[in-house]
C-alpha cells in the first residue's frame, strides 16, 4: 500500500488479506516485537477493509472525508445504546490507527499531530477492552482491544514500515525527529540513527 500522493507504483497482489497477513508477520519479525496473533489478525482485517475508500471515508452530504475524532467522540457520548457507543469507539480506534500509520507525514501542518491520534486511539481501545469484558464473545474481544491499546505505538511503527519499507532513504529528518519527540517511536529513532542523527531529548510517549 502507498500514500495517495506517492509516485510509487501500486503493487498488484492476488489476495489483499493474504498480502497484509504475510507482510505484517515479516515486519513484526524484522522489528523484533511481539504482538498477540489475534490482535495482528484484527489489524489485517482492518487494512483489508480500509483499502476500500468508501469504508474509510464518510459522506456527510456537504463534505466527503474522514470525520474528525473529536466529533466521533461526541457521537459516542450521545449514542442511545451501549452497542452503538462501542461501535463508534471501535471506529475511532480503527481510524486513529490507520491514519497515524499511513498519513503521519501529512499531519505536520495540521492542527493536531500524530501524538493526538496515538493517544486517542490507545485510550479508546483501552476503554473498549473494559467495556466489552464480561461475556464469552466480549472476553475474546476484550483481550484484543487491550493488546491494541498497549501496543498501539508498536503497531503504528509496523504499519509505517509496510507503507515505506524497512529503510526510509529520503526521510525528512526534522519531521522524523519531531515524530520521535512526540511519540517515542522506535522506528523513528532507528531512521534517525541510520541517517547519522543521534536523538537527544526525551520522547513524549514511551515506545514498547
Amino acid at each position: 500500500m502507498v500514500d495517495p500522493g506517492s509516485r510509487e507504483q501500486v503493487m498488484q497482489v492476488c489476495n489483499l488479506q493474504d498480502y497484509f497477513r504475510s507482510t505484517i508477520d515479516e515486519v513484526l519479525l524484522r522489528q523484533r516485537v511481539d504482538v498477540d496473533p489475534h490482535a495482528a489478525h484484527y489489524v489485517v482485517n482492518l487494512l483489508t477493509l480500509y483499502s476500500r475508500s468508501d469504508e474509510l471515508y464518510e459522506d456527510g452530504g456537504d463534505c466527503y472525508g474522514i470525520r474528525p475524532l473529536a466529533l466521533m467522540m461526541v457521537d459516542a457520548t450521545e449514542a442511545e445504546t451501549v452497542e452503538q457507543r462501542n461501535t463508534i469507539l471501535q471506529r475511532i480506534g480503527d481510524v486513529a490507527l490507520f491514519v497515524s500509520s499511513f498519513f503521519a507525514d501529512s499531519m505536520a501542518t495540521k492542527a493536531v499531530d500524530i501524538d493526538y491520534y496515538i493517544h486517542m486511539g490507545g485510550n479508546v481501545y483501552g476503554s473498549l477492552s473494559d467495556e466489552v469484558r464480561g461475556t464469552f464473545r466480549g472476553n475474546a474481544f476484550s483481550s484484543i482491544y487491550g493488546e491494541l491499546a498497549s501496543k498501539f505505538q508498536v503497531l503504528v511503527d509496523v504499519l509505517n514500515e509496510i507503507k515505506e519499507g524497512p529503510i526510509k532513504k529520503d526521510a525528512n529528518l526534522l519531521r522524523t525527529y519531531d515524530v520521535w519527540l512526540k511519540t517515542g517511536s522506535r522506528r523513528a529513532m532507528n531512521i534517525l540513527k541510520q541517517n547519522g542523527v543521534v536523538p537527544i531529548g526525551h520522547a513524549g510517549m514511551p515506545s514498547h
